[in-house]
């Protein structure tokens, strides 16, 4: 079995109700095997970045797991697959996108798996809600992450309200 590593995933939707989505995509991660969901953060609406279509809905989970990083990639794909996704262009509106975005302190380059994820630093949808449950996160060959939020600040970002059920 492989050692226990901390993923982090990056979680986004835009079609139908993309809150809900998101909400039923923590619990699917909830389920995976070998790993626990650890934190999660708080939901947040973005703008499109490179993309069409509607606002998103954001978070970011980390998981503890003993899955390999291309196992995990694997088992992140089948759960898109079963909220119906799509990728019938680059940046296509989703119903449920989930990124890895770190494993543990590994860079990763292989033909299906970049990791950190290349595009992470530039997206205020992914640093925010990382930043929320990890303020202090070192990124793997990039430096500290809260470094990089300050040339972000044209993305259009807001935190959702909480939801009766995320209390329950």
């Amino acid at each position: 079995m492989n050692p226990m590593v901390a993923a982090y995933i990056g979680i986004g939707a835009n079609l139908g109700n993309a809150a809900l989505t998101v909400r039923e995509a923590l619990t699917a991660l909830q389920q995976l095997p070998l790993t626990q969901l650890s934190a999660s953060s708080s939901l947040y609406g973005s703008a499109p970045v490179d993309a069409g279509g509607d606002d998103f809905v954001n978070a970011v989970a980390r998981l503890d797991t003993h899955m390999g990083a291309e196992t995990l990639l694997a088992e992140l794909q089948k759960i898109e697959l079963t909220f119906g996704r799509e990728r019938p262009f680059r940046n296509a509106p989703r119903t449920l996108d989930l990124d890895l975005l770190l494993y543990g302190q590994d860079e990763i380059h292989s033909v299906r798996l970049e990791v950190p994820h290349p595009r992470m630093t530039a997206r205020a949808f992914v640093l925010l809600p990382l930043l929320q449950i990890a303020p202090d996160l070192q990124i793997p060959g990039k430096g500290v992450a809260s470094d990089f939020l300050p040339g972000l600040q044209d993305q259009r970002i807001w935190q959702l309200p909480v939801s009766r059920q995320d209390l329950a």
